[in-house]
């Protein structure tokens, strides 16, 4: 189990942050406890702590490309990741690590948002594609890892790997949405894509959102 969360700018590409981000990455440490770090840069602020399991010398992340233009951040664990490694390096990637995460960088530079067609395994993730303007976040067919996100009225997107790193940021609405308590005492729980504010969702199992230069986001199944 790791924590990953971030800030992404859908309008611009205003600074983000430090002290935001570090204060919504360090609510997750329990989730995370080995490692912490973050990625900011204009726009874009990932942070992610670790769970020490895969590669425990060299798989830090936020982990990048080769030349740097792509980073993630990534929950779960990819059980086919050993098996793509040579596929991809046959199309001319080089790795410099032995984690499933940098294989998700690779295929997402080979095959796109497709790229998650390919993986097989529990995970939760989000990259953002310098060369490309593309932010994206995938979560997997079960939706074993969870991913909260929300766009806040500035235009900025939160995401995390629990609500209560959003409400970190400090600028999410507090609004209970009224359908998520009915949801809660009829099941036991809130069901996706709901939560228990208005203003954030959960990424729904299966799904991915992408949003490329300034444009909407979208979701794809």
């Amino acid at each position: 189990m790791c924590g990953i969360t971030g800030i992404f700018d859908t309008r611009e590409a205003r600074p983000i942050a430090h002290p935001v981000l570090h204060r919504m990455n360090e609510s997750q440490t329990h989730r995370g406890p080995d490692e912490g770090s973050l990625h900011l840069e204009p726009g874009v602020g990932l942070g992610h702590r670790r769970l020490s399991i895969i590669d425990v010398a060299t798989g830090q992340q936020p982990l990048f490309n080769e030349d740097h233009s792509v980073v993630i951040v990534f929950n779960g664990e990819i059980y086919n990741y050993q098996e793509l490694i040579p596929e991809l390096q046959a199309l001319g990637h080089v790795f410099r690590t032995k984690s499933d995460t940098e294989v998700i960088v690779h295929a997402w530079e080979a095959w796109g948002e497709d790229c998650v067609q390919r993986l097989r395994g529990m995970f939760a993730f989000a990259l953002w594609d310098r060369n490309r303007q593309t932010f994206f976040m995938a979560r997997d067919r079960l939706g074993v890892k969870p991913m909260h996100y929300a766009v806040l009225d500035d235009g900025m997107l939160l995401f995390g790997s629990e609500l209560k790193s959003l409400l970190r940021h400090g600028g999410l609405r507090r609004d209970i949405d009224p359908r998520a308590v009915e949801q809660y005492f009829a099941l036991g729980y809130v069901a996706e894509p709901d939560t228990i504010f208005r203003q954030a969702r959960k990424l729904p199992p299966a799904h991915s959102l992408c949003k490329i230069g300034r444009a909407s986001c979208r979701e794809r199944v």
